[in-house]
């Protein structure tokens, strides 16, 4: 187990240190591993660097989807998971919205967050071996999932996790079909090539409340409103088994879910090993250890 944490390392993305939004380019690649050998071709690499995302039609076997939902729903219904720090449930309807470190809790995740059809993308995307810096299985239940509001993972990564650079990629992994409707994974394309610097501070223990309902780190609406009319909003719908990986700093969101159509997924977020969290370059206080890894041992 690699856990060493460096922490001379200059912020090159401030946020949270002012009283008003700004937006700068963004200093690093987006894609390192052009020339690396693997499963995702040069097309794949071109589109992920435009956009900021790549679907994966079907990536689990119907045989792993089904072994995944049945823990997915053994999850949500055990008491001691309920109670466990690790999950977090829904502010109104105490339903569990997500359950986080699964990667290292859970054996059916452990074995899907470190198949070599994930880890050898992002390595290729990332350009060098990758550690999971965070893992989570996410549930949007019919008639009172709850929404997830816009913001960059990176934005919050650096300031409360320390992470120094938006070299990571997270994976989100559908057990449900993902339909217009049903609260999908929205992303604004291109945004990834600028970093929002957002407004005010980051409140003690900000996590406690930020993992049920965003409030720091938030962009304000100007702002927002200008990337919507400029990138476009990308509504990404799939099947069930299909898979999306996503660059950290791409401008995201979800909306609540008032069907009767469930719409849960996995969510493995995947730093390369060169880009290791260090202390964070906001709060005092990093995060808890099932959100912000620092366990560096690469992933596979």
């Amino acid at each position: 187990m690699n856990t060493a944490i460096h922490t001379e390392t200059k912020d090159h993305y401030p946020t949270r240190n002012n009283d008003h939004t700004t937006v700068t380019k963004r200093r690093d690649p987006v894609v390192y591993g052009w020339d690396s050998e693997g499963p995702l071709s040069n097309s794949d690499l071109q589109t992920f660097d435009d956009t900021g995302y790549l679907s994966i039609e079907q990536l689990l076997s119907p045989e792993e989807l089904q072994e995944c939902r049945e823990e997915l729903e053994r999850l949500a219904q055990d008491p001691a998971s309920k109670n466990d720090e690790a999950t977090i449930t829904e502010a109104e309807s105490n339903e569990v919205r997500s359950v986080f470190n699964v990667h290292r809790t859970n054996e059916v995740f452990k074995k899907i967050a470190n198949d070599p059809r994930i880890v050898r993308r992002l390595e290729q995307i990332l350009g060098s071996e990758v550690y999971i810096h965070q893992s989570r299985i996410n549930y949007k239940p019919g008639f009172v999932g709850k929404d997830f509001w816009w913001h960059s993972d990176f934005e919050s990564w650096h300031a409360e996790d320390g992470m120094p650079a938006p070299r990571a990629a997270s994976v989100s992994i559908s057990l449900t079909d993902n339909y217009s409707f049903n609260g999908p994974l929205m992303i604004m394309p291109g945004s990834h090539k600028e970093y929002i610097s957002c407004a005010g501070g980051t409140p003690e223990e900000n996590y406690k409340q930020s993992l049920v309902m965003q409030g720091a780190g938030v962009p304000d609406k100007d702002t927002l409103t200008d990337f919507a009319d400029r990138h476009g909003i990308d509504v990404l719908e799939g099947p069930a088994g299909g898979a999306v990986i996503f660059d950290s700093n791409c401008m995201h969101a979800s909306n609540g879910n008032v069907t009767p159509y469930a719409r849960s997924n996995i969510f493995l977020v995947y730093n390369s090993v060169d880009n290791a969290v260090e202390e964070p370059f906001g709060p005092p206080k990093p995060r808890p250890e099932f959100i912000r890894s620092t366990d560096f041992t690469p992933a596979g």
